[in-house]
């Protein structure tokens, strides 16, 4: 197969409204919920962040299996999208409902609970999404623009989500607009799993081969797959890095940028440009290569990141201008790993024979799920670290320190996690021959 169907693309790209949503509003909005509405002290809100997805890094390889099996039986992964989804965005509006039990205790239990059964949903999504382009192409470049596909919707759903959840919880304020704020995701997840369900009605599924034996030989394969264990380390690394930097949007705007009402715009900042470039990077990966691709995106990255630290002595103006950097490099740092993956993929199929996608997008997941608890957990430390006051209001006064360690962990500690996946991205391991 040389070219999808725009159908094909669409549809399937429409998940990202799901994964979009999912992976965004979180990482922006959890942190401050549980601080500044639950006076939850820094550090224990991160831990509160970190433990439910910290479950799904071991179920999402289960979930994978499964995914597998119900290919190799039914012959399609989409059942799963659809239960999956439609569990999310139900779940999803319950972690914001904020029960007010009158204990800061039972309230963030409760909350952990819902995000517990909320990742472990999202994983009987994500995971067969994850797995699909390995199956419905086997063209090198047609796996970039699928990809290149994916991620436009993607920055766009980020777009709507990053920017409009913070939007309707600052216009009604208080717990009321954080429990709006969840139910309009909620729907909005809805939509997304419809249309991928939908849109990928009919589509290819590739080669059914039979699934992973065993979880022994599963290890096995892990073992002796250098180029996946290498690629995973790479995207790990920086899923923790840019988990970290939207975990400090919220926080950055009140107190480094000094107005509240400009985190929108400082979304709006970093997804547009990413939205706008994004036809650029299938061309660079056709030009020079994926794994070049990737090193140019990790770099302006990088760059942006570092003027960022500047941000409480520039003008906001030029701070803007980072940002946007930031998000060119963005785009691409979603774009290439998404397209080499399935590369992997297939010739490890081809190798063994069996069926890989599934357990292969389960410990991607897992390890992507990670990544992005463990980012909200290490700035939560940074806010402790910098003496950071939570409070019921938001209204506490922060001592300089504080600034400082939000000013760092939204951008020092991005930019180094990003750049430290370079040294990884080696042609003679990642680029199957």
């Amino acid at each position: 197969m040389v070219a999808l169907p725009a159908k094909t693309r669409l549809g399937y790209s429409a998940g990202s409204f799901v994964t979009g949503a999912f992976g965004t509003v979180p990482g922006l909005l959890l942190l401050p919920y549980l601080t500044d509405t639950m006076a939850v002290p820094g550090a224990v809100a991160g831990a509160i962040v970190l433990v439910p997805k910290a479950w799904d890094v071991v179920f999402n390889p289960v979930a994978g299996r499964l995914s597998d099996a119900s290919l190799n039986r039914r012959g399609s992964r989409r059942p799963f999208l659809l239960s999956g989804g439609l569990g999310v965005a139900v779940l999803f509006a319950a972690i914001f409902a904020h029960p007010g039990f009158g204990s800061t205790p039972l309230d963030a239990g409760y909350v952990v609970l819902a995000f517990f059964l909320c990742a472990t949903a999202f994983a009987f999504f994500q995971v067969p999404y994850n797995a699909l382009p390995a199956e419905l192409t086997d063209n090198y470049d047609e796996r970039t623009r699928l990809t290149s596909w994916r991620i436009g919707l993607l920055a766009i759903a980020i777009l709507v989500s990053g920017g409009g959840a913070p939007e309707i919880t600052n216009q009604i304020g208080g717990v009321s607009g954080y429990r709006v704020m969840g139910i309009v995701m909620g729907a909005i997840m809805v939509l997304g799993t419809v249309a991928v369900f939908l849109g990928t009605r009919g589509a290819p599924v590739g080669n059914l081969r039979p699934p992973t034996p065993g979880w022994r030989e599963l290890l096995a394969t892990m073992r002796q797959w250098r180029a996946f264990r290498w690629l995973l380390g790479v995207y790990f690394v920086q899923s923790l890095g840019l988990a970290t930097l939207l975990a400090g949007v919220n926080y950055a705007s009140r107190y480094v940028f000094g107005d509240a009402d400009l985190q929108t715009y400082l979304f709006v900042g970093f997804v547009l440009p990413a939205l706008v470039t994004m036809p650029l990077w299938p061309r660079i990966g056709a030009r020079w290569g994926k794994l070049w691709g990737f090193r140019f995106a990790c770099i302006a990255f990088g760059v942006a990141c570092a003027g960022l630290c500047a941000a409480l002595v520039l003008p906001v103006g030029v701070s803007f201008v980072f940002v946007a950097l930031a998000g060119v490099g963005y785009a691409g740092i979603q774009v290439f790993p998404l397209a080499i993956l399935p590369d992997l993929i297939s010739a490890e199929e081809e190798r063994t024979g069996a069926t890989r996608a599934g357990v292969t997008a389960g410990v991607w997941t897992a390890s992507e799920t990670l990544g992005l608890a463990l980012g909200p957990g290490l700035f939560g430390l940074v806010l402790t670290a910098g003496g950071y006051v939570s409070s019921v209001d938001a209204s506490a006064a922060q001592p300089d320190s504080a600034v400082t360690a939000i000013l760092l962990g939204f951008a020092l500690l991005p930019g180094i996690l990003v750049l430290a996946g370079l040294p990884l991205l080696r042609r003679s391991i990642l680029e199957p021959r």
